[in-house]
């Protein structure tokens, strides 16, 4: 069996088809053994070497000129022990896939995000949160990663071990060196009961901080133009699970939230005086909708609409007021926005780069038609955001240099020292990189 398959000059694009990138060759590896041979294959031709999962960023995190790793086909479960509840997986994993395993065995990982298709190595990575201010994100739920350096060199970092390694490492932005294998801690599967219902505007914010709180999950949806928020309140249950049947969930998850929010952005693009009534017409469609299922399933959404996004984390506390001045500039006719705006809220953690890190955090996320003018809409909200301390989400577009970055979290030194001890050469970084950790050394 070979341990890897290679392409030379092949091309490679993200999920939104935004990023693009001919590398010299992409290399698929099949085994622990193919990644090192691929890694020291790179590094002797003096190639940079990134590592790309499913794609789902929406940054340049995983273009490269040098050699691009493919890591899908390392996804077996390593190893899973019942009584700690810990399991050791191949990076490459896809979250979807794993949580069905993880189920099988009676287990899963007590928060997630909204997008099930990215790997484990990729959604740690870059710091996916979800939602719910009695949980971290999915990478503080990380206990051991097994690195794979320049050298050939695997190193085990752990709290155990390196703990200045591990928090490093567990939102590491793949310029540590390529993850081969994540341990993972995972708590008893369990239900979900999930309402989600439209609100005014206006009770929303009043009662905002109140039902974050109370709620085990919550988040809100609103539309520029509108006054009506959608908002998505779960609990975790004693309930059996009661699966949606399958035609009601293609029509709302796939017709709704996918295919009618495309005609409405094309509609949009084309006729710009009817944004508004546009989303004033999906705000609309909000209805009463329950689902009592298994997390991983309630957790997950559908998302076959290609847009752009951005994402910030401020202080819990700034939520109110920023939501509210975000509307204000979506609601300006020239951005033409009829997407909405996402607002969730998660537990502190110490991942040194995590969004999240020493603070409480509301994410606020915006999204735009591709073929629209997103950088002008996006660079007028990060000036809001970035006025409240915010810190972007490291898989959403932001135009933030490693000089304003460095200013916004407390650990950006031992960062960069423990990514100098792993990478010395800076093997594993691209322009990307470049940009928003400095060049090593």
């Amino acid at each position: 069996m070979q341990a890897a398959d290679e392409e030379s000059q092949p091309l490679w694009r993200n999920w939104s088809r935004e990023q693009v990138c001919r590398p010299q060759a992409i290399v698929r590896p099949r085994t622990r053994e193919g990644l090192v041979m691929a890694i020291l294959e790179a590094a002797e031709a003096g190639r940079r070497i990134r590592v790309a999962g499913s794609g789902h960023s929406f940054t340049g995190a995983a273009l490269s000129d040098g050699t691009l790793l493919r890591i899908e086909a390392l996804d077996r479960l390593l190893d899973f022990d019942p009584a700690s509840g810990l399991i050791r997986v191949e990076a490459g994993a896809v979250l979807g896939e794993l949580n069905r395993r993880l189920d099988g065995l009676g287990r899963a990982f007590e928060n997630l995000g909204d997008i099930d298709k990215q790997t484990l190595a990729g959604s740690i990575s870059t710091g996916t949160h979800g939602t719910g201010i009695r949980f971290q994100n999915l990478s503080a739920q990380v206990e051991a990663i097994e690195l794979i350096g320049a050298d050939g060199t695997s190193v085990e970092l752990s709290e155990r071990s390196n703990s200045k390694g591990i928090r490093a490492a567990r939102v590491g932005l793949g310029a540590l060196g390529a993850i081969y294998a994540v341990t993972m801690r995972t708590v008893p599967a369990f239900t979900i009961s999930r309402r989600d219902h439209p609100l005014p505007l206006a009770e929303t914010l009043d009662s905002m901080q109140e039902r974050v709180d109370a709620l085990d999950h919550f988040e809100f949806y609103v539309f520029p133009h509108t006054d009506v928020a959608l908002c998505r309140e779960s609990t975790r249950s004693e309930e059996p699970p009661r699966p949606p049947g399958a035609a009601a969930t293609y029509l709302r998850e796939v017709v709704l939230e996918n295919w009618a929010s495309a005609a409405f952005s094309g509609i949009a693009r084309a006729l710009p005086p009817l944004g508004p009534q546009l989303a004033r017409l999906a705000a609309a469609s909000f209805a009463n909708v329950s689902k009592v299922d298994r997390s991983y399933r309630v957790f997950a959404s559908e998302r076959r609409l290609k847009f752009t996004e951005m994402e910030y984390g401020i202080p819990r506390e700034h939520a109110r007021e920023a939501v509210e001045r975000v509307l204000e500039v979506a609601a300006d006719p020239e951005l033409r926005c009829v997407f909405p705006i996402e607002v969730r809220f998660v537990q502190a953690d110490d991942s040194m780069l995590s969004p999240s890190h020493q603070r409480d955090t509301c994410y606020i996320a915006v999204h735009q038609d591709r073929k629209l003018d997103w950088p002008l809409y996006f660079r007028r909200v990060e000036e809001i955001l970035a006025g409240y301390g915010g810190r972007p989400h490291w898989g959403k577009r932001h135009e933030l240099s490693h000089t304003e970055l460095g200013a916004l979290y407390p650990r950006w030194d031992e960062f960069q020292a423990v990514r100098r001890s792993l990478d010395p050469e800076g093997r594993f970084a691209n322009e990307y990189t470049d940009r928003v950790l400095g060049p090593v050394g």
